[in-house]
């Protein structure tokens, strides 16, 4: 059993949870996750770390509810407890000292980003974070973000804060002036990562992405994590979660998200009915 330490709302329908977890966090590092399970007949769900605080022995997830697991997730207290953590997964990246460094972050793909950022600012790169999301109020660890990037730019669809636009517009606008720009890495949503790797391309830049596909045991035993990479099948949790943005079929990795979408929406229908009635 894991205990929930606290608990916050940090922006819409987006929560950050601090979790007593301390094997979990004298081990984690950069670009790992986690996999969570509320119950015995709970869903696995994969979350990568915003933090951790190995002296506290606690690490810190966020969420966007989305479906019926997300949901039940939210509805946590202080005090109560998570059935099982597994973790730290995935492939720790290695970070060098590049020059000039873009991370490129999307909607709740800023929390992961963050720790992902400052492993690049410590490693002594320049670091420039570009940060979107739909709205203003869907923006997520931009104070942080802001503390330790050297420039931080923000771009909203909607144009409610920072730029109106795509991520992507601005970082073609950084690409295209005279900065040497020598590494970027994104995370977010798959058909952000997809269009920042298409930005990078044709500049010829290293170009690393956090990569979100199904996943169930996190073992690499189950294959559902599996992503097509410059014509290769790679397991997300254990070959992953990052790979080089140039090699990765996005297309296929899009679509093996939606498989299922109409059994997700049943989900969710059924849990809020249930729980109007209660």
């Amino acid at each position: 059993m894991f205990k929930v330490l606290s608990t916050r709302k940090i922006a819409s329908d987006i929560f950050e949870f601090d979790i007593e977890a301390s094997d979990i966090a004298a081990k984690a590092q950069p670009g790992q996750f986690l996999i969570l399970r509320l119950h015995d007949q709970g869903e696995r769900i994969p979350l990568t770390f915003k933090d951790w605080d190995s002296e506290k022995g606690s690490v810190t997830i966020v969420f966007q509810v989305l479906g019926k697991s997300t949901m039940e997730l939210a509805k946590l207290k202080p005090g109560d407890v998570i059935k099982d953590i597994l973790g730290p997964l995935g492939h720790a990246p290695t970070v060098e000292q590049y020059g000039t460094a873009v991370v490129v972050a999307g909607g709740c793909g800023a929390a992961p980003a963050l720790p992902r950022a400052r492993q690049i600012k410590d490693a002594g790169n320049y670091l420039i974070t570009i940060l979107g999301a739909r709205q203003d109020d869907l923006l997520v660890c931009e104070l942080e973000l802001n503390q330790i990037s050297d420039e931080l730019y923000i771009t909203t669809d909607d144009g409610s804060k920072g730029s109106k636009g795509f991520v992507t517009t601005k970082l073609k606008e950084l690409l295209e002036s005279n900065r040497k720009i020598n590494y970027v890495f994104t995370v977010g949503p798959p058909i952000m990562m997809k269009f920042v790797a298409e930005t990078t391309k044709p500049f010829g830049i290293k170009t690393e992405c956090s990569l979100n596909p199904i996943m169930v045991d996190g073992t690499g035993m189950c294959g559902a994590c599996r992503v097509d990479v410059g014509g290769e099948m790679k397991f997300a949790c254990v070959d992953g979660p990052e790979f080089n943005g140039h090699e990765v079929n996005f297309d296929l990795l899009i679509t093996r998200l939606d498989t299922y979408k109409d059994q997700e929406a049943r989900a969710r229908e059924t849990y809020t009915h249930k729980c109007g009635h209660h």
